[in-house]
């Protein structure tokens, strides 16, 4: 039975603080990696005082599907009452799959990562003698099932992603034989006939070994690419590209295509604040998470995105099946997932045709607009065409999928929005189509000190400082200072108003939101 340790410290902030220089690899035996290993706090599998959730689950063995999902017929590996928060250390299967010889601590190793610098986690799992099909199976580590009382067939699984933090500061993208947008033409190197781990090469395959690293006067993390004198580094964006329940089967699945239930959905959409809504099938639904993501561009059409091990914190609420809080994209439950952020309501197609995808994806925007909010199915397929864009979430996981951008503000008219921070009525403004909210309600709600002096205000809370000046979207927050593309600070009404996104982009206070009829919620309860 896994490890499970009650506590409602936050982390507030990234764990890893690195100086890294570039990596760039092909195939298996690159040239060695200019990586060197930083001084960081790794996050091994322990309760170190930090962890978030009312309850940890580790990726033990106990409590790991390798390449499957879990089946009506697992043994739950915890039981949690509705409402609870639940903080996972998850896996990525890049570094212990068969193509890089599974053995975590040698793959790593020729790109300078120290064998401590390695999850031992993941060693436990590529060590397994249980085994694992490269063929076969699925590449992900699954965590789960998790039974939330109360929940039912026909019930909803509300998920709100509260925290993710990474584990380690390097990830892997790869390409696989077979696999891809193209499979037919990259990767570009052999595949020997019988490959086997223990010549990994022999699959021909490629994975870019790519650190992480803290870039800029913003301090914001980027992954870091070279190639011949070229760098790239890009952003990240971290979310679990796996997040489901149990579906109602004898079968072991394979993990790699999403279904009806959640599984491998790949939106980049899902990081922190974010809520996705499953349906449920068997008894306490049987939450599972798993292949973590640094980030991820929409199609993911090498095959993987930045895979990366991830510390991630959800909030697991039920929904029984005529609760107003199920987003009403059908007459009766919900059918398949669907997911919203501050920003979006996101219906989601999943087929293995993509045109289909989009279809399904279109006929769900359609459904919600007219159920959820009142338009003749006419208008709203008018106005689907006219403002809400569409992503190719992924194209490579045997089922395609397709999700709608549906922007909340432009209903601002007929919707209410609320916001509350630890229990305390935040009010929202929109103001030049952005959700605003008067710093002094968010002094209050963290029982903290707000000074304002002319066009400068600085509130001090929980042993931070955030400060903000009048007409800037420059924020800082311990003095570290960053330039968002939130709007900016603005006096509105004779008070100091910031734009709500600046809540979790800049002090790190995870909102996560639900629509309810016509009015939008959004709620943070962890000081």
């Amino acid at each position: 039975m896994n490890k499970i340790i009650s506590s409602k410290k936050i982390i507030l902030s990234l764990a890893l603080s690195v100086s890294l220089s570039t990596g760039f690899i092909t195939g298996y035996n690159p040239a060695q990696a200019a990586y060197r290993a930083p001084s960081v706090d790794y996050l091994q599998t322990k309760d170190d005082g930090t962890i978030p959730g009312d309850y940890y689950v580790p990726s033990t063995l106990d409590n790991v599907f390798w390449g499957v999902l879990p089946n009506r017929n697992d043994k739950p590996i915890l039981h949690v009452p509705s409402g609870s928060t639940i903080t996972f250390d998850t896996v990525s299967h890049e570094g212990i799959l068969e193509d890089q010889g599974k053995d975590p601590v040698k793959y790593y190793g020729q790109y300078g990562v120290k064998p401590e610098h390695v999850l031992q986690d993941a060693i436990n799992i590529a060590a397994n003698k249980k085994g694992h099909d490269f063929d076969a199976n699925g590449p992900h580590v699954v965590t789960g099932p998790v039974y939330v009382d109360g929940a039912e067939p026909g019930d909803v699984l509300k998920v709100e992603v509260i925290f993710l933090t990474p584990r380690v500061p390097y990830g892997v993208v790869s390409n696989r034989h077979f696999k891809g947008t193209i499979p037919d033409e990259m990767p570009e190197t052999p595949r020997q006939e019988n490959p086997s781990y223990t010549h990994p090469e022999s699959y021909g395959n490629v994975s870019i070994f790519t650190p992480i690293q803290k870039k800029g006067d913003n301090n914001e993390w980027f992954g870091i690419m070279e190639s011949n004198g070229q760098i790239m580094q890009f952003p990240l964006n971290p979310f679990l590209g796996i997040m489901g329940v149990t579906p109602n089967t004898d079968e072991h699945y394979s993990s790699v295509p999403p279904t009806r239930v959640g599984g491998n959905i790949d939106i980049n959409e899902l990081g922190v604040g974010s809520t996705l809504y499953l349906p449920v099938e068997v008894p306490g639904a049987g939450f599972y998470t798993g292949d973590p993501h640094f980030v991820q561009g929409d199609g993911e059409v090498a095959l993987t995105a930045l895979e990366a091990s991830l510390r991630g914190t959800v909030r697991l609420t039920v929904l029984k099946k005529d609760s107003p809080e199920i987003p009403k994209t059908n007459s009766n439950s919900l059918v398949q997932p669907f997911a919203e952020t501050e920003k979006y309501w996101i219906p989601i197609g999943l087929d293995e045709d993509l045109d289909e995808a989009m279809r399904k994806s279109v006929r769900e925007s359609i459904s919600f607009i007219s159920k959820q909010l009142g338009v003749d199915r006419k208008t709203a397929y008018a106005y689907l065409s006219a403002a809400t864009d569409y992503e190719v979430s992924q194209v490579v996981d045997k089922t395609k999928g397709i999700h709608g951008l549906i922007p909340k503000v432009d209903f601002k008219n007929n919707l209410t929005f609320n916001l509350k921070i630890n229990h305390v009525d935040c009010p929202v403004e929109i103001i030049n189509n952005v959700l605003y909210t008067p710093i002094e309600n968010i002094s209050t709600a963290l029982n903290g000190t707000l000074k304002t002096d002319k066009d400068i205000a600085v509130l001090v809370f929980n042993n931070n400082t955030f400060e903000t000046k009048i007409n800037s979207n420059i924020y800082k927050m311990n003095d570290i200072q960053t330039c968002t593309n939130s709007a900016p600070t603005l006096y509105y009404n004779n008070k100091i108003y910031i734009p709500v996104s600046v809540l979790s982009e800049i002090m790190q206070l995870p909102i996560n939101w639900s629509t309810v009829d016509h009015t939008v919620i959004g709620i943070s309860n962890l000081k």
